[in-house]
């Protein structure tokens, strides 16, 4: 809201808007609104001081009153418009922002907040056209800053890599004070072929040396902290990405299966809206914090007030991260993992959690931080985010190398169109060339909007890539994982590798060719191939990169026996053991704790003497008393409870669910026929998103499956439990039966109907 806007209006609300008084500006708007229900400035203001107070739901019915009287003012569309992005409503602030480029067609701020609001809905050709626009209007350093600012995001999605970075440059020299270009050119530099690993990390260096610097003359001390080796912990998970987003992939296992004998779990969360991600997390940490819509100045204060003892970032340099808040030091030890391949760049963070495939010992210098490298993989996998349950279904299981009915073998890439460089489209462009018959599937953002498909296709060929043998799929999120079923051969580009979507086409069965690189960014295809002994699956050279997939695509029938293997390969490998990385970065979450004391008893300890300290007290645990050793699985939001109690709650809701369905003589209808069947579903999904292939909760949904007719579903089901339950020792008598059921099960449905 700029000044200008209250300039007609009284001394009182000028006063308040004045001192951000926003209660106060509430009552007087209302009590003008009350003398005239059509007094203008009074509209406009009541809306935005609503949300100043974080009132979202009132200040929208606001908005909605207001434009009921001033349709066509543009001012209080904006602002209206302006408080949707704020909240992640941007598919509700299109229209108004259009409508308001309409109105006020010669202005800037209008075009700004129409390329921001396009950028969630993946609108990348508008967005990027209205920050041209919005450039040509500035009448301000800052406003033409920001119009660069937005050119860039769209840019990098636009697949123009060196331009987005450029725009940031170029910001950065309009507006130094700006954290988000920094952000925004440290992520786009990622796949920048231009850029090396040591300008990467210089970058950083520069970032932390700009927004970090004046702050840690006012770091904490931590002095009044209780520095015992082995006392529970509270430990702080950072990020604006738990909700439907490629990191939950990765940390949704950790968070509810990390040992709450040692620590306690605070989820904090940057993101203004919540989804049925959002509420998984709830039920997962102790404690779920959000902070969206604080300055990065209270979102410290309100995790030191906690008394955090380890502070892990989720995001590194990506969007809504929260290293402002972490460069004010707001717990004594902080660490960074997963959300960003590189260093923040931040002395506050003391740790980046790796391993030591993705990142060699000569990698050290890459990084502020200090690495702590993992005796298993640096991340775990969790496929379906989305729909978790989804993970069982038919439509997802393995099938078979779609070269065996094409009749010719079909490359793909799953990736961000920002990663796929010239560099990396004039190999795959020779790769074709090499294998005559074969086609490239490219699947990704605005490939649906046919003037984007044609001006790739027109990219493609320009670069050695027939079109005729191109294959140009829209990324849908309802067609995740589907696609994978068109592709034979996986292609990784270089040097920003694949992350999410590198994990989940070796789940669905699909080889990947990867080129190995000198820094995390570049060796996160090579970690995950070394991980499952697929070696022969990385290329050092371009040259070699084509020779194996000349390889791989010269024997169909090899290729199709991996495939069918290789998902067993994936979920039995440290990929996906969730156990074993849990325990692990248990450890070093320990060990670092233990590392922080060593060093602040005794500042005057050489590295070896620090070392030995912390593995003697390491090495020193304390033995848990059997009545700790339960296993809890996260139910509700607040609410966490013993494995044991989670199965005698669910064995209740189906035996209620199956007392309807006898009452009700509907036990074999198509669909779920009561909602104590939907509450067991619910409640066994909930068990397996805390302890994925529980066996127990795998046997109920196979017999709710069943008994709705669905076989083919219940047949996955009792399949995965028998795998589960063949991996453990029966324990108890729940698990016996369970064991019994299952086998019962199948030998029916074998003789129902072929597996």
């Amino acid at each position: 809201m700029h000044k200008r806007s209250i300039e007609r209006d009284g001394p009182r609300i000028r006063a308040a808007f004045a001192t951000e008084d926003w209660p106060l500006l509430t009552r007087l708007c209302r009590q003008a609104l009350r003398k005239s229900n059509s007094d203008l400035n009074a509209h406009r203001l009541l809306g935005f001081s609503l949300n100043k107070q974080r009132k979202l739901s009132e200040s929208l019915k606001a908005y909605k009153q207001a434009i009921v009287f001033w349709p066509t003012d543009a001012e209080l569309l904006i602002n209206y418009g302006n408080v949707l992005i704020e909240h992640a409503r941007n598919g509700d602030a299109l229209p108004i922002l259009e409508k308001v480029c309409k109105l006020l067609p010669n202005r800037a701020i209008c075009w700004l907040k129409l390329a921001e609001c396009c950028y969630l809905l993946g609108l990348h050709n508008q967005g990027f056209d209205a920050s041209q626009t919005a450039a040509a209007l500035a009448e301000t350093a800052y406003d033409h800053a920001t119009a660069l600012k937005q050119s860039a995001i769209h840019r990098r999605e636009l697949g123009q890599v060196q331009e987005a970075v450029g725009d940031c440059e170029a910001a950065i020299v309009l507006c130094p004070n700006d954290s988000g270009n920094y952000t925004n050119k440290l992520l786009f530099m990622l796949a920048d072929p231009r850029t090396s690993a040591r300008e990467l990390t210089a970058a950083a260096r520069d970032f932390g040396s700009i927004f970090e610097t004046p702050l840690i003359k006012h770091w904490p001390s931590f002095e009044n902290y209780i520095k015992s080796p082995w006392r529970k912990l509270k430990v702080g998970f950072l990020s604006p990405d738990f909700r439907t987003h490629a990191v939950m992939y990765f940390v949704e296992g950790l968070l509810a299966q990390l040992d709450r004998r040692q620590f306690e779990v605070y989820a904090f969360y940057l993101y203004p809206q919540d989804d049925s991600a959002t509420v998984r997390v709830q039920c997962h940490a102790d404690h779920f914090v959000p902070l969206s819509g604080s300055t990065p100045e209270e979102q410290a204060n309100s995790i030191q007030a906690i008394g955090i003892d380890i502070l892990i970032d989720l995001a590194g340099h990506t969007g809504n991260n929260g290293l402002l808040a972490m460069a004010r030091k707001p717990a004594p030890v902080q660490v960074s993992t997963i959300g960003y391949p590189g260093t923040t760049g931040l002395q506050a963070i003391d740790w980046w959690i790796s391993d030591d495939v993705t990142d060699p010992p000569e990698a050290d210098v890459l990084y502020v931080e200090r690495l702590y490298r993992l005796p298993t993989r640096w991340a775990c996998y969790r496929p379906m985010s989305r729909n978790p349950l989804w993970r069982y279904q038919p439509a997802y299981q393995v099938r078979a190398t779609p070269a065996l009915t094409n009749g010719f073998v079909t490359f793909g890439s799953c990736n961000n169109l920002g990663k796929l460089t010239d560099e990396v489209l004039a190999l795959w462009g020779r790769l074709l060339v090499a294998i005559p018959e074969s086609r490239l599937l490219i699947e990704g953002k605005n490939l649906g909007n046919e003037t984007a498909a044609d001006c790739y296709r027109e990219r493609c060929a320009n670069l050695g890539i027939d079109p005729e043998r191109l294959v140009l799929v829209n990324l849908d999120g309802s067609n995740q994982y589907l696609t994978y079923h068109r592709i034979d051969i996986a292609l990784d580009p270089f040097p920003l590798c694949g992350g999410t979507s590198s994990n989940d086409l070796l789940w669905m069965g699909v080889p990947l060719i990867t080129m190995d690189g000198d820094s995390l960014k570049s060796r996160m295809g090579v970690g995950l191939l070394a991980y499952i002994g697929r070696h022969d699956w990385v290329a050092r050279t371009p040259d070699e990169y084509l020779r194996i997939a000349k390889r791989l695509a010269a024997d169909v029938t090899a290729l199709n026996k991996v495939r069918m293997g290789l998902r067993d390969e994936v979920e039995k490998s440290v990929l996906m053991r969730e156990d074993v990385f849990a325990t692990e970065f248990g450890h070093a979450l320990r060990r670092m704790w233990m590392y922080w004391l060593a060093e602040s008893e005794y500042p005057d300890w050489s590295s070896r003497q620090v070392d030995e300290q912390v593995n003697e007290w390491f090495m020193s645990r304390p033995e848990p008393t059997q009545g700790e050793l339960k296993y809890y699985v996260g139910v509700a939001p607040g609410e966490r409870i013993p494995l044991t109690c989670a199965y005698d709650r669910l064995q209740t809701l189906l035996e209620k669910a199956k007392n309807d369905a006898q009452q009700s003589n509907n036990c074999n209808s198509n669909l779920l026929s009561s909602p104590n069947w939907k509450a067991a579903t619910e409640f066994a999904e909930r068990i397996l998103c805390a302890k994925s292939h529980d066996p127990v909760a795998l046997t109920v949904l196979a017999e709710i499956e069943n008994a709705h007719g669905h076989l083919d579903f219940g047949r996955i089901y009792l399949k995965q439990a028998m795998k589960a339950l063949a991996e453990l020792e029966p324990a108890g008598e729940l698990l016996a039966r369970t064991q019994h059921y299952v086998k019962d099960m199948l030998d029916y449905l074998a003789s129902q109907s072929p597996c």
